[in-house]
C-alpha cells in the first residue's frame, strides 16, 4: 500500500467518524433508504415478469384474474415506495449536510485558531492547502457519504438484476459484468487526475481570486481609478482564468473520449444480448416474461454499473481533496510547545534578547543577525530604524509568533520557548501599525482587546477616552452600539443605513483604545501608534501614551524621533543588528546616525527664520528614509 493509499484510507476513516459524530440518525436513515431504493427496481422487474407471463398464460387457458390482481397491487405498492424514497433521501441528505458542515467548519477553525505562530500563514503552499482543504471540507463529507450510499444502492440493484441475467443466460450476464470493469478502472483514474489537476491549479486560482477581489475592494478603489489599473488587473484575471479553463478543458476532453468509448461498448453488448433473447423466445426456449425481464435486467445492470462508476469517481475525487482538509486539522504546531510549559511569571527583571538570529526561510537573508538587547522592568524603551531593519520581526519574536534559529529570548531569565505562547501573550498589550478594522460595533472593536471585559462598558469607555475616541463614538447614531461597516450589518440590509464607516484616524484611535484595554499588562508594545493621525491628535496621543507608559515596561517603535526622545533607552536597528543604543542625550552626543537623522528631522520643523514649529507636528523626513540599513 502506497503512502497515498494510506492517506486516503485515513481520510476516509476520519470522514466517517465526523459524519457519525455529527448526524448518526441521519446516516442510519440514509443507509436504510439506500437499501430499499436498491431493491425496488429489481422487485419491479420481477413483478412485471410475473404479470406478463400471467397475461400470456391467458392464451393457454391457465389465466387467473386474482393472481394478476395480486401482482398489480404488489406493483403499485413497490411504485409507492419507489416514489417516496427520493424525497426522503433529499430531506435526510440536506439535514446531514447541514449538521456535518457545521462540525467540519467548527473543527477546521478550531485547528486554525490553535496554530500558535505565523509561519504557516506566510507560506504559499500552506495557503493553497488551506483554501482547497476548507472548500473540500465544506461539502466533501456529505458528498462522499452520498456517493458511497449511491454506490451501495446501485450495487444492490445491479446484483439483483445480475442474478436475473444469470438465470436467463449466464454467458451474457458475465459479458455485461466484464464490460463494466474497464469503466470502473478508467473512472477512478480520471477522478484522481481531476483531484490532482485541482491541486495543481490552486496557485492560479489563488491569483485570479486576488485579481478579482482587488477590483471590488473599497480600499483599493481610489488607487485603481487614479492609476487606471482596472483593465490591467482585469487582463491579469482573465489570463489566469483562460489558463485554468484550458487545463480543465483538456481533462474534460479526456473524460468525454473515455466515457464515450465505454458507453458504446456497453450499448453493443446490450443490443447483442437483447437480439439473442428475442431469438431464444421465438424458438420457445424462453418465455415472453423472460424477454421483458432480460431487457429490464440489462438496462438495470448497466444503469447500476454506470451509477456505481459515477458515484465511485465522485466520492473518490471528493475524498482525494478531503485529504487536504485532514492535513490542515491534523497539522503539527509551527512552534514547539512543551508538554509541561513553564508558567509565565509577572515581569520583575526584564526581557532580554541574546544574540538572536532569524530568517523566514532558508532562502531568505537574515532579518535579524545577532541582535542583543535588554528591556528593563518598568523602563520606557524605544526601537527605531528604517524599513527593513528588522523592527517588526523583532516584535514577532518577542511575542513568540516565531522562534529564532539561533540565540534566546528571556523573560525574567526564562527562555520563552519553555512557555505556552498563549499564556505569554496574555501578559502583553500591543497595538500594531497594520491594525485591524473589525466589522463589529464600536464597543466590540474596543472590548475585544480584553475578551474577559467585553461586556464591561465602563472599561471600554475609559479606554476610548484615553485614546480620544470617545467624542467621535458619541456622535455615532447608536453610540457605542453603532455597527462599524458599510458592507455588513448585524440585522440585514435594512440596517446598513444606521451603520457607520469611521475615518482612518478614527479607526486608529479605536485600535489604540483596544490596546488600552490591556494597559495593565507586564509588557506593552506600541508599533507606530501615532501613524495616521493629524499633528494635533498625534501630540495629544503621544502625551497620553507617555503617561500610560510611565512606570511600566514598554517598547515603542517609531520612525519619528520626536516621539522617542523621552525614552529611558533607545535602540537603533540597522541591517538586522543593533547599531546604536543609549538615551537620547547620549546618542546625540555620540554624533552617530541617530544624531544625524534627528537633526535632519528637526530641520523639518523650522520655518525660514529658523524658528521651531510646534513639536507635535508630523515630520517631513521620517526615520524610514534616513537611517542606514
Amino acid at each position: 500500500m502506497t503512502d497515498g493509499d494510506v492517506r486516503l484510507s485515513h481520510a476516509f476513516s476520519r470522514l466517517l467518524a465526523m459524519v457519525w459524530r455529527a448526524a448518526p440518525l441521519q446516516l442510519v436513515s440514509l443507509v436504510a433508504v439506500a437499501v430499499f431504493s436498491g431493491l425496488t427496481p429489481a422487485a419491479n422487474a420481477w413483478i412485471n415478469r410475473a404479470i406478463v407471463n400471467a397475461l400470456v398464460a391467458r392464451n393457454h387457458g391457465t389465466f387467473h384474474r386474482s393472481t394478476v390482481l395480486d401482482w398489480a397491487l404488489a406493483l403499485g405498492a413497490v411504485g409507492l415506495i419507489a416514489g417516496f424514497l427520493p424525497h426522503a433521501r433529499r430531506y435526510i441528505s440536506n439535514d446531514l449536510r447541514r449538521q456535518v458542515g457545521l462540525l467540519v467548519q467548527d473543527t477546521a477553525y478550531r485547528a486554525l485558531n490553535a496554530v500558535p505562530g505565523l509561519r504557516r500563514y506566510e507560506t504559499p503552499s500552506f495557503m493553497d492547502k488551506l483554501r482547497v482543504g476548507l472548500d473540500a471540507g465544506g461539502n466533501g463529507p456529505s458528498t462522499v457519504v452520498t456517493a458511497v450510499l449511491q454506490c451501495a444502492q446501485a450495487m444492490i440493484t445491479g446484483w439483483t438484476f445480475f442474478v436475473a441475467l444469470l438465470l436467463i443466460t449466464p454467458v451474457l450476464a458475465l459479458l455485461v459484468l466484464i464490460t463494466a470493469i474497464p469503466a470502473v478502472v478508467a473512472e477512478i483514474a480520471l477522478s484522481r487526475k481531476g483531484a490532482d489537476l485541482q491541486w495543481q491549479l490552486s496557485p492560479a486560482n489563488r491569483r485570479q481570486i486576488f485579481y478579482r477581489q482587488i477590483q471590488t475592494d473599497r480600499q483599493a478603489a481610489k488607487e485603481l481609478r487614479v492609476f487606471g489599473l482596472g483593465d490591467f488587473l482585469r487582463d491579469r484575471m482573465v489570463t489566469e482564468m483562460r489558463s485554468i479553463n484550458h487545463d480543465q478543458q483538456q481533462l474534460d476532453l479526456r473524460v468525454f473520449a473515455t466515457e464515450g468509448a465505454l458507453a458504446l461498448t456497453a450499448a453493443l453488448a446490450a443490443t447483442g444480448g437483447t437480439a439473442w433473447t428475442v431469438f431464444e423466445a421465438a424458438s420457445g426456449k424462453l418465455s415472453v416474461g423472460d424477454v421483458a425481464l432480460f431487457v429490464m435486467a440489462v438496462i438495470g445492470v448497466q444503469s447500476a454499473l454506470a451509477s456505481t462508476v459515477a458515484s465511485l469517481a465522485e466520492g473518490h475525487n471528493s475524498l482525494l481533496l478531503f485529504r487536504h482538509f485532514v492535513d490542515v486539522v491534523e497539522m503539527e504546531p509551527d512552534l514547539v510547545i512543551s508538554a509541561s510549559p513553564t508558567r509565565v511569571p509577572a515581569l520583575r527583571h526584564g526581557v532580554e534578547m541574546r544574540d538572536v538570529w532569524f530568517r523566514y526561510t532558508d532562502g531568505h537573508p537574515w532579518a535579524l543577525a545577532g541582535v542583543s538587547l535588554f528591556i528593563p522592568h518598568q523602563a520606557n524603551v524605544a526601537l527605531v530604524g528604517r524599513n527593513g531593519a528588522g523592527k517588526s520581526t523583532l516584535v514577532k519574536l518577542l511575542i513568540r509568533m516565531y522562534d529564532p534559529q539561533r540565540g534566546t529570548i528571556l523573560w525574567d531569565g526564562v527562555d520563552i520557548r519553555e512557555m505556552d505562547p498563549t499564556e505569554l501573550r496574555a501578559h502583553v498589550g500591543a497595538v500594531f501599525q497594520d491594525y485591524m478594522a473589525y466589522d463589529l460595533t464600536a464597543a466590540e472593536n474596543i472590548g475585544i482587546g480584553d475578551l474577559g471585559r467585553l461586556e464591561d462598558r465602563a472599561a471600554i469607555m475609559e479606554a476610548a477616552k484615553r485614546a480620544e475616541a470617545h467624542a467621535a463614538i458619541a456622535r455615532f447614531r447608536s453610540g457605542y452600539d453603532t455597527f462599524l461597516s458599510r458592507t455588513l450589518s448585524p440585522h440585514g440590509d435594512s440596517d446598513t443605513a444606521t451603520a457607520v464607516l469611521p475615518s482612518g484616524g478614527e479607526w486608529q484611535r479605536l485600535a489604540l483604545a483596544r490596546a488600552f484595554m490591556r494597559h495593565d499588562r507586564d509588557l506593552l508594545i506600541l508599533d507606530e501608534p501615532n501613524s495616521g493621525l493629524d499633528a494635533e491628535a498625534e501630540h495629544s496621543i503621544h502625551c497620553t501614551l507617555s503617561a500610560m507608559r510611565n512606570g511600566r515596561t514598554s517598547l515603542l517603535i517609531a520612525h519619528r524621533l520626536s516621539a522617542v526622545r523621552d525614552a529611558d533607552l533607545i535602540y537603533v536597528l540597522g541591517g538586522g543588528r543593533v547599531v546604536e543604543q543609549g538615551r537620547h542625550s547620549d546618542l546625540m552626543a555620540s554624533d552617530g546616525e541617530y544624531s544625524r537623522v534627528f537633526t535632519l528631522q528637526a530641520l523639518g520643523y523650522q520655518d525660514e527664520s529658523g524658528l521651531a514649529r510646534h513639536s507635535g507636528a508630523a515630520t517631513p523626513l521620517p526615520m524610514a528614509e534616513a537611517l542606514p540599513r
